[in-house]
């Protein structure tokens, strides 16, 4: 097939009347810059490699290898609270996972497999950050800049479309504590670990109970001399019934191996059940009431101190913040090394933490598990035609649309922006689905003479006002401390409102009315010469239309979504969680 092509050298301006020259649907050349090569960049790379033509891509990672936060996260204890057999792409299973909650190594090597094996690494640039990105008003598309960390250098791109990949727990930050700077004790954050510092026997200060502290406690609380955990607020922990730590045996990593369908239906029943969570979420549903009285149970018995049971079990709903297992985190905070600070931290002092109990705990090494920075606004500065700054757009409040765009910056798709479904239910789907929305609009751009597309104002104050009033609903929205808001009586800004499958099927088509086009010259340039692009291909069937039966696709949404779900083929209720309890129907 010799395809016509808008090449990549021919300006905005000419592009309309290059393109009639051509057949329909000529494909421009588009240049796109990703900016980071964790899961998300490396499934862009991957998509647009298997689906696309006539594009160049880069992608600009800071670390010295790919996989984002599975490479920066190594400390004790770091895993995943997803399912391993779940936290893969659909299309791309692992075999050989050691347990159902695997350890960031393997969740690395997943992703740097996944690169490895479909020769992702050509269109990485490691060692390569970011620093800023401007519209640029006479070609279109962004100037970006970045610095090489090698060389200490800073060199220019430009781009047609431009992508952040550089994902929302990744930009770590130590706690806001006064006298921080003075510890003269060795002083550690989980996502800047340093593999080198032996803590064997040695007296460890622990600050946060959120994922990350939560993992580390139990992992080296067997090898240090002592445990001061400083814990400010409570929080739930406990494994989802039925999704409990199990490590996989060697008949169970064989049968997934080697016997066809056992671990395509063992990761769809996991599936089925991570998707059955969403009544968790939902004030005043049997699943929550259900869940919450499980979680306190399980809590209860596993301290069984009440001094720890008041202070660490909440007062607010299960789910406001995001759900832990914690694979032996609250029988380690009563084991006789561990001794547990509640309530604030009023300072840092040379020699460890002083509370506001009036007390100093003095500790040889404090490992800070405080996160990140959450805000969504982006690092750099993104800069729109007009001159406005994402980071001051942001600044206050981040608003997206559907959590891929913002208004007034064309050209700029965000993975897991703002009010994405990272926390309703499986992540990774969810990301599928937003790279498949973005390569739609690539598309569109590509093959119409478009020069700009950007999210309408409008459609984003629409979308936000009806997040609002979903949220109302939520356990969300209690008034507990989460990185899902930026304060505790603020804006839910991290969370979809909805399912992790209400959110692909939101996603599975371009609502065009919502988005500002602007084209090069005539919008029907992309008419062309008249040929279809059928015509152009000599093995194509040029009468493909004509045939003895009715067999097109389902042309309605009822319809079509029945085809891609499969309805009818599962015998057994989907709506079940792995509470045992049925989903509520949220009354909104």
């Amino acid at each position: 097939m010799a395809d016509f092509i808008v090449p990549s050298n021919v300006r905005p301006e000419t592009d309309a009347q290059h393109r009639i020259q051509g057949p329909i649907h000529a494909p421009r050349h588009v240049r796109i810059i990703c900016i980071g090569a964790g899961a998300s960049g490396l499934l862009m790379a991957y998509k647009l490699q298997r689906h696309f033509s006539n594009f160049s891509l880069v992608v600009y990672e800071k670390n010295t290898d790919v996989s984002g936060t599975w490479f920066e996260n190594r400390y004790p204890g770091c895993a995943c609270d997803v399912p391993s057999h779940n936290y893969t792409w659909s299309f791309e299973p692992k075999l050989d996972w050691s347990a159902v909650y695997a350890g960031s190594k393997e969740i690395f090597n997943y992703f740097n497999d996944f690169a490895r094996k479909y020769s992702l690494h050509k269109y990485v640039k490691t060692q390569h950050q970011v620093s800023g990105a401007f519209w640029n008003k006479e070609k279109g598309g962004y100037d970006v800049h970045i610095k090489d960390l090698a060389s200490n250098t800073t060199i220019s791109d430009h781009c047609d479309v431009l992508i952040n990949a550089s994902g929302i727990l990744n930009n770590w930050q130590w706690p806001a504590i006064p006298g921080i700077d003075k510890y003269k004790g060795v002083l550690l954050h989980t996502a800047n670990w340093d593999d080198k510092i032996d803590l064997a026997g040695r007296h460890v200060g622990l600050i946060g109970n959120g994922s990350s502290g939560i993992q580390v406690l139990p992992t080296i609380q067997p090898h240090v001399g002592k445990v001061t955990t400083f814990i400010r607020e409570p929080t739930w922990v406990s494994p989802v019934q039925g999704l409990e730590q199990h490590v996989f045996t060697d008949k169970e990593r064989l049968d997934f191996a080697t016997k066809p369908n056992t671990l395509v239906e063992y990761r769809k029943n996991v599936e089925r059940g991570l998707n059955g969570q969403f009544g968790i979420f939902l004030k005043g549903t049997t699943t929550n009431n259900d869940t919450e009285t499980y979680f306190r149970q399980q809590m209860s018995e596993k301290l069984s101190n009440p001094y720890l049971e008041e202070r660490l079990i909440p007062n607010w709903h299960v789910g406001c913040r995001r759900l832990t297992p914690g694979v032996g985190y609250l029988e380690s905070l009563v084991k006789e090394n561990v001794e547990v600070v509640y309530g604030e931290i009023n300072a840092i002092t040379e020699k460890g933490c002083l509370c506001d109990n009036g007390k100093e705990y003095p500790v040889d090494v404090l490992i800070c598990a405080t996160g990140f920075n959450t805000s969504f606004k982006p690092r750099f500065p993104v800069v729109g035609p007009d001159g406005k700054n994402l980071q001051d757009l942001w600044k206050d409040e981040a608003k997206s649309y559907l959590g891929i765009g913002a208004a007034d910056i064309p050209n700029y798709l965000i993975f897991l922006g703002p009010n994405s479904p990272i926390g309703n239910g499986p992540v990774l789907s969810a990301i599928e689905q937003q790279a498949d929305y973005m390569l739609k609009m690539i598309d569109r751009f590509q093959t119409h003479n478009i020069s700009t597309f950007s999210p309408k104002a409008e459609a984003i104050a629409d979308f936000i006002a009806h997040k609002d009033q979903f949220m109302e609903k939520t356990v969300w929205h209690d008034p507990c401390r989460s990185w899902y808001k930026g304060r505790p009586d603020g804006p839910v800004t991290a969370l979809w409102p909805g399912s992790t499958l209400h959110y692909i099927e939101a996603m599975m088509e371009v609502r065009l009315d919502d988005w500002e086009i602007k084209y090069n010259g005539n919008r029907f340039a992309w008419l062309g010469n008249g040929y279809s692009q059928t015509e152009l291909d000599p093995t194509a069937d040029w009468a493909f239309y004509i045939r003895d039966k009715d067999d097109d696709e389902p042309i309605s949404r009822g319809r079509k979504l029945q085809l891609i779900n499969k309805s009818g083929t599962v015998q057994q209720t989907a709506a079940v969680s792995f509470t045992g309890a049925n989903i509520d129907a949220p009354k909104l």
